[in-house]
């Protein structure tokens, strides 16, 4: 059985500073007095395509050590994985299919069991995972999992140390990222922090592309399993700028995803087609594979989960406290997030970001 992961009651400091985190997630740059404007500095991002044959790091080097402990193919020896969700797992699975020793955990061990089958070994918590691992890389749903999994009791963190290290690739704000990232450094860790833009199908095809900041000594190490995972890999300086990063992006998609849900609605009450829309889009200035992807299905009325409608709310919510944060107006994001928020209301949570459309079905 997995072992609970709570918050002990001699984590005092870690407590508190969770709870700062907790409370300021709306505000994201604003979790202390040393979080200052300067984590917002634009360092020129080192771009990599994982097509590329070699990689050289432009960033200062870091004064933090991170793993050197290699296989015969180059690879750190051994990888963990924690969080074997909707993307998790297909990335976990990738490590495991070019012949990566993978550990992996998740709260709901029956997740495990597939990759199990196919080779991954399986520790069950997070902190025997870190321990028995090189690199532990963490995917988790929302702040509170990334916090709990990584500070609380058996967490990540206790399983870290000197010449190991943490990649945090879930979606959370820079305040959640900076938390953890401190907790796991003071191991004597490496961290880096990676959220990925892409959705399911990127995720089973290693065509995700990874926003990393952080530990750029660690970035190296861990360059040839990201990869193996996805398309591309830019590095963006301090943490918190990966984060940050990711946020803008998804808040983007958020809102270009309520305005499509619109047209489509649009054309079909005026008497138009609008399978004959998604078309036309496609082949437009403002075409995007977002929307020839999702279009046909969305005609249907079908929303299969590549990226739950939740998760696109929750990244629209941390998005808009990042624009508060920074007194930047993003008045057409507010009102997509408040679509969203219907959307939830009406039992559409799990299915796909897409489903956004339902909402304004409702008000019609």
């Amino acid at each position: 059985m997995a072992k609970q992961l709570l918050l002990s009651p001699n984590k005092i400091l870690v407590q508190q500073e969770v709870a700062m985190a907790m409370a300021t997630s709306f505000l994201p740059w604003k979790v202390s007095t040393a979080a200052s404007l300067t984590t917002l500095a634009r360092p020129k991002p080192t771009i990599t395509s994982s097509r590329s044959s070699s990689f050289s790091t432009k960033a200062a080097a870091s004064n933090s050590s991170s793993s050197s402990t290699k296989g015969d193919d180059g690879l750190p020896a051994r990888v963990g994985f924690l969080g074997l969700g909707i993307m998790g797992s297909p990335m976990a699975l990738n490590l495991l299919k070019a012949g990566c020793d993978v550990t992996v955990w998740n709260r709901t061990k029956s997740k495990c069991d597939q990759l199990i089958d196919l080779g991954a070994k399986y520790q069950p918590s997070p902190a025997e995972v870190a321990s028995s691992c090189n690199i532990t890389f963490a995917m988790l749903a929302d702040p509170e999992s990334a916090v709990a999994v990584a500070c609380g009791t058996n967490g990540a963190a206790e399983g870290m140390g000197p010449g190991k290290g943490y990649v945090d690739v879930s979606t959370v704000d820079a305040a959640t990222s900076k938390l953890i990232g401190k907790q796991i450094t003071k191991t004597g860790a490496s961290f880096l922090e990676a959220p990925v833009s892409g959705s399911k199908k990127p995720a089973e095809d290693g065509q995700l592309i990874f926003l990393t900041a952080g530990d750029a000594t660690l970035y190296e190490t861990v360059a040839p399993l990201l990869d193996i995972m996805g398309k591309s890999r830019f590095y963006l300086g301090e943490v918190g700028n990966g984060a940050a990063m990711k946020l803008v992006v998804n808040m983007i998609m958020g809102s270009m995803m309520a305005s499509f849900s619109e047209g489509l609605l649009l054309s079909e009450k005026v008497g138009l087609d609008p399978n004959v829309l998604v078309e036309v889009v496609s082949q437009g200035a403002i075409s995007a594979p977002m929307f020839s992807l999702k279009g046909p299905s969305m005609v249907k009325a079908s929303y299969p989960t590549a990226f739950p409608l939740k998760h696109q709310q929750k990244d629209l919510r941390l998005a808009l406290g990042l624009a508060e944060s920074v007194s930047q107006p993003v008045p057409v994001a507010a009102a997509a997030n408040e679509l969203y928020k219907v959307a939830k209301s009406h039992g559409l949570s799990d299915q796909d970001f897409s489903a956004v459309m339902e909402a304004l079905r409702a008000k019609s």
